[in-house]
């Protein structure tokens, strides 16, 4: 399996995205207090690691190339979901 294949894998995974927008939903409850980008950093950092060591797969890559490359999809999907959220705001005004 190809780096792009694991990224495309990653990127479309159901259980990634609806944990990133629930980290998405927590840090803005949460933004006056803790901010906005160092718990999305960190959160992007815990779900890289928590998918691969949590869901038994049959992949044949190595576990930290898994996490690296988790690591830039989230970082992907959590810049898309900023975006759309910007996107909202801007128009509701």
């Amino acid at each position: 399996m190809t780096l792009t294949d694991l990224l495309l894998l990653q990127l479309s995974d159901p259980f990634r995205i609806g944990l990133l927008i629930a980290l998405f939903y927590t840090m803005l409850r949460t933004q006056a207090t803790s901010g906005t980008f160092a718990p999305l950093a960190a959160g992007a950092v815990f779900v890289a690691v928590l998918i691969p060591s949590a869901v038994q797969t049959t992949l044949v890559v190595p576990f930290w190339q898994a996490v690296v490359v988790g690591i830039g999809a989230d970082v992907i999907l959590l810049a898309v979901i900023l975006g759309a959220w910007t996107a909202y705001l801007r128009f509701r005004r």
